[in-house]
């Protein structure tokens, strides 16, 4: 299925698989709570990683995946102040 976005078209059903075969590894992975809930965050990498030219589902989602795992890894990581 097509979706018109302002001037893009989006295919949903890829952009449906990719988000569905990361969050299911991330999920399994402890990464993501094991609810019904969109992960927003994934969504929208996926969706930009889409709009950005990556049509393939499954590099989609490991792309995504990546991402994801960087973006919470500084997110949790300390900052240390160094000082001369």
């Amino acid at each position: 299925m097509l979706v018109e976005r302002g001037l893009q078209v989006m295919n949903v059903e890829v952009v449906g698989d990719a988000y569905a075969i990361a969050s299911n590894y991330l999920r399994k992975a402890g990464t993501i709570s094991d609810t019904f809930a969109t992960d927003e965050q994934l969504l929208e990498i996926i969706v930009n990683l889409f709009q950005r030219g990556e049509f393939n589902r499954i590099r989609l989602a490991n792309k995504a995946i990546a991402k994801f795992e960087a973006d919470r890894f500084y997110e949790t990581r300390p900052i240390t102040i160094l000082s001369a």
